[in-house]
């Protein structure tokens, strides 16, 4: 099975590099770009750089969309009577733009896999999304499901709840981000230098994501896993520092702020795909 990629940007970068290091030939993945990212990526992996998108179209049999959102459209018509020829199953990264208008934009009967991806992809900790296109099978779900188990986790939702899920893990890191970078600048205003406070703070947060993680496996598999808030009583002992950092928290705010930015991720994401 060759793999096309049209862009070569991050997310590309990090998907071609999980999908080698997952066993992939990198011979079978094939790429090109507007300018000189994707042969920058080939020569660095071992993988195809194809210089005519057309030509790489006609020679996949998966075909990624790693390109910006606006960009898409016009990309799509410029490439339609290619796609309708080879019938490549298309898979799309990008936020915003639907299954439907996806279809509305290739030849009919193609086949389109809708997937969203984070940042974390570039560490092989992705969670990402994946929905089914109309004309999608069973089997083409399955095989982007592989494809992007190697850079993460997956989760097969219907379309409608893509907006939620960006704002719960497309767009999250960003917010996980602004919390460690200003835990640490507390950490520097306690005389620790920004940068050990930045990996304390990290391990911290990597440590209890685990923890959440192991305890709601524990719960989908018929066990008591404790929830977030279980754990959050369980570390905030009376009178102790926990708890009074958790009330300064609420105090100012902090779980209102961040219903808040979910609900202004969501939207925006409902916004680009109007």
């Amino acid at each position: 099975m060759r793999i096309g990629f049209i862009g070569a940007g991050n997310m590309v970068s990090a998907i071609v590099r999980g999908a080698v290091a997952a066993g992939t030939p990198a011979g079978h993945l094939l790429l090109t770009s507007k300018h000189g990212s994707a042969e920058r990526l080939a020569d660095q992996v071992g993988a195809v750089h194809v210089p005519d998108a057309a030509d790489l179209v006609s020679r996949s049999d998966v075909l990624i969309l790693g390109l910006k959102p606006y960009v898409i459209p016009s990309v799509l018509t410029r490439l339609s009577e290619a796609i309708g020829r080879s019938k490549p199953l298309v898979v799309s990264i990008a936020a915003g733009l639907t299954l439907e208008r996806l279809e509305s934009l290739l030849p009919a009967g193609t086949r389109v896999v809708r997937t969203m991806p984070n940042m974390a992809a570039a560490v092989g900790e992705s969670m990402t999304a994946l929905a089914q296109g109309r004309n999608a099978s069973a089997h083409d779900l399955e095989t982007v499901r592989t494809l992007m188990e190697s850079i993460g986790r997956t989760v097969i939702l219907e379309e409608k709840d893509f907006s939620a899920f960006i704002g719960l893990a497309g767009s999250s890191p960003a917010l996980v981000c602004a919390f460690v970078d200003a835990l640490a600048r507390a950490g520097v205003m306690g005389g620790i230098p920004k940068a050990l406070a930045v990996q304390i703070v990290a391990q911290a947060v990597l440590g209890t994501a685990r923890t959440v993680q192991t305890e709601a496996q524990r719960t989908a598999e018929g066990g008591h896993g404790r929830t977030p808030a279980d754990l959050i009583d369980a570390v905030c002992s009376p009178g102790g520092t926990s708890v009074a950092g958790m009330v300064a928290l609420e105090r100012a705010g902090f779980s209102d702020a961040v219903v808040r930015a979910f609900e202004a991720i969501a939207e925006r994401d409902r916004e680009l795909g109007a």
